[in-house]
């Protein structure tokens, strides 16, 4: 059983894409970089609302210098997991066209 969370941020073809159910759930695109853990368990809804809240953050001025490079760096993380969520969907999105293509090309 998946967790509310997690049931949101899974977008099977059969949500999104109507004609191929059983597709697999968006997930992130490897990276060889490292995570910590707290942030590498984020779906891509919830690292960027962080992330958001980091520019927030940052954008007021009123941290001290310390908090400030600790939100700057905790941001450019956030940054790279939100990526990874993104380039996980183009990759998948990738394979569904190529495999649209050919199965467009073996009925004619």
């Amino acid at each position: 059983m998946s967790t509310p969370d997690a049931q949101e941020n899974e977008l099977t073809a059969d949500e999104g894409a109507p004609g191929t159910p059983g597709t697999a759930p968006v997930t992130p695109a490897g990276d060889e970089k490292a995570l910590p853990a707290d942030i590498a368990e984020l779906s891509y809804e919830a690292a960027r609302d962080q992330l958001v809240e980091v520019v927030r953050r940052l954008e007021s001025g009123q941290g001290g210098l310390e908090d400030s490079i600790a939100l700057w760096e905790r941001g450019e993380v956030l940054a790279r997991r939100c990526q990874q969520w993104l380039d996980g969907a183009r990759e998948r999105l990738e394979d569904a066209v190529a495999a649209r293509r050919e199965e467009d090309g073996a009925e004619r």
